[in-house]
């Protein structure tokens, strides 16, 4: 399910941005924060902090989540595929490896 994300995403070791930021250590993640990438301001002013709860709501409906994101997807819809995309990108550290 991760793939619909690659397209602007990257994540695992040496991963690197694209039109969107890298994954690697999601969870805990303060939105906006990840060194060396362009936020639009309401992601960084958002005061979102990333978590399955706050992920899965995101990803079903950016621009509803965080009004002016840069993010232009029309979000995930399937509850399912929601929480495999979570569980995927929430296993890899800040590094890109797989937390154990």
């Amino acid at each position: 399910m991760f793939n619909v994300c690659l397209v602007c995403h990257a994540v695992g070791p040496g991963a690197q941005n694209k039109i969107g930021p890298i994954l690697n250590g999601l969870d805990g993640r303060k939105v906006g924060t990840l060194a060396n990438f362009d936020y639009s301001d309401a992601n960084k002013n958002s005061g979102i902090v990333w978590n399955k709860e706050t992920f899965e709501d995101y990803i079903k409906n950016p621009q509803a989540k965080i009004p002016g994101t840069k993010m232009i997807f029309p979000g995930v819809k399937n509850e399912q595929q929601v929480q495999h995309v979570w569980a995927y990108i929430s296993q890899f550290d800040a590094d890109g490896n797989i937390i154990k």
